[in-house]
C-alpha cells in the first residue's frame, strides 16, 4: 500500500452501521485508522469494533477536517445531502448507501460485480443502489451481455429489516399482539403491498428506485421494466420474482451455467430434491442465490428467476464495503 488510509463510518449505530463493522472486520482492509459517527443521540456509544473500544463521535461539519480517505454513509438521505458534498470537499471519497445521489448524472451507481468500472469516474460521491435493486442486477448482468434483457417484471418479497430497526420490531412486537408502529398496518400474518410513499403514477418510490436504478447500472434506457414491491412478515432477507425477456434465444442449460458462472452467484435449483433459495438459509450470506430457473413459455423468449439474499449484508453493507475494496484498488494501490 501506497498510503495507510483512514476510514469513517457514517450513522454506525444503525442496523446497517453495525454491519458495515461487522463485514470490516470479516474482510479486513488495508486501513490504518477509522473513525465512527453517528447522530447527536447516538453520540458517546462505545462501540466494540477490531478489537479496540471506539466511542461513536456526532457528525459535524468539520468532522472530516482530519484527512479521512473514504467515508461509508448509512445515516439517511437527509444527513447524505448535507454531509456527503462537505466530505468530499475535503478529498474524502463518500460511498452513500442512501437514496439521495443514485440517479444524479455524476455519481456512478454501483454495484462490483456489475459495473466497478464506474467507481473510476466518481467526484467524490459513490451511491450504493436500493437493496432490492443490488440483488436483481447481479443476477440479470452476465444474461443481459449474452441475450440482451428486452424487459422485466419484478415482484419482491420484502423482509421488515429493510425498514430499519424499528420495522424488525413492528414484526417482532407484532407476533404477541402489539400494534404497528412503522408499517401502516400490522406486518405479522399479513402481506403490505407498499413500500416507501406512492407516487403520482400509482407505483410507489421502491418501485420507481427498481426500475430506474436497473436501467442506469446496466447502461440501457431501453429495458422496459415494471415493478411491484411487497413487505414480508420475514425478519431478514428479500426475495423476488424476476421475469425476464430477452431479445436472443437461449438455450436454458447454458443459461444456468453462465449463472453458476457469474461472479457472487449461488445456483440453488433442484426442484426434484425441493432445493430453491430461501431467506431463512440465506440470512448472513453475502452471494446472491438464485434457483426456480425455468423458460416462460407465455412469451418468444422469457425466463422466470428467483432470487433471494441478505437485504443488510449484500444488499447494503457488503456492497458498499465492496465498493471501498475497489476505490483502494483504483485510487490508493
Amino acid at each position: 500500500m501506497a498510503k495507510k488510509i483512514r476510514m469513517a463510518i457514517v450513522g454506525a449505530t444503525g442496523m446497517v452501521g453495525r454491519t458495515f463493522l461487522k463485514v470490516l472486520e470479516e474482510r479486513n482492509l488495508p486501513v490504518e485508522e477509522y473513525f465512527l459517527f453517528a447522530s447527536s443521540r447516538s453520540a458517546g456509544t462505545k462501540v466494540e469494533f477490531m478489537g479496540k473500544e471506539y466511542t461513536v463521535e456526532e457528525l459535524k461539519e468539520d468532522s472530516f477536517d482530519r484527512g479521512i480517505d473514504i467515508a461509508l454513509f448509512s445515516a439517511g438521505a437527509s444527513t447524505s445531502l448535507h454531509f456527503a458534498p462537505i466530505a468530499a470537499s475535503k478529498g474524502c471519497i463518500v460511498i452513500d448507501n442512501s437514496s439521495a445521489w443514485r440517479m444524479e448524472k455524476d455519481v456512478p451507481l454501483v454495484v462490483p460485480e456489475v459495473n466497478p468500472e464506474d467507481i473510476k469516474w466518481h467526484k467524490g460521491i459513490i451511491a450504493n443502489p436500493n437493496c432490492s435493486t443490488i440483488q436483481a442486477v447481479v443476477v440479470l448482468k452476465p444474461l443481459h451481455d449474452r441475450y440482451k434483457i428486452k424487459r422485466i417484471v419484478y415482484s419482491t418479497y420484502q423482509a421488515v429489516s429493510g425498514a430499519g430497526y424499528q420495522g424488525y420490531l413492528d414484526l417482532e412486537e407484532g407476533l404477541k399482539g402489539a400494534p404497528p408502529k412503522k408499517f401502516p398496518y400490522p406486518i405479522a400474518g399479513n402481506v403490505i403491498p407498499h413500500i416507501d410513499v406512492f407516487l403520482e403514477n400509482g407505483y410507489t418510490k421502491e418501485e420507481m428506485k427498481m426500475i430506474n436504478e436497473t436501467r442506469k447500472i446496466l447502461h440501457d434506457d431501453s429495458i422496459k421494466i415494471t415493478a411491484t414491491t411487497v413487505r414480508v412478515p420475514v425478519f431478514n432477507g428479500h426475495s423476488e420474482s424476476i421475469n425476464v425477456e430477452f431479445e436472443k434465444q437461449f438455450d436454458l442449460e447454458e443459461l444456468k451455467e453462465i449463472l453458476k458462472n457469474a461472479k457472487g452467484v449461488v445456483v440453488q435449483d433442484d426442484p426434484a430434491n425441493l432445493l430453491y433459495p430461501m431467506p431463512i438459509y440465506v440470512s448472513g450470506k453475502d452471494e446472491v442465490y438464485v434457483g426456480r430457473i425455468r423458460r416462460d413459455e407465455s412469451v418468444e423468449s422469457g425466463v422466470n428467476l428467483w432470487v433471494v439474499a441478505d437485504n443488510i449484508r449484500k444488499g447494503a453493507a457488503t456492497n458498499a464495503v465492496q465498493i471501498a475494496e475497489k476505490v483502494i484498488e483504483y485510487f490508493f494501490s
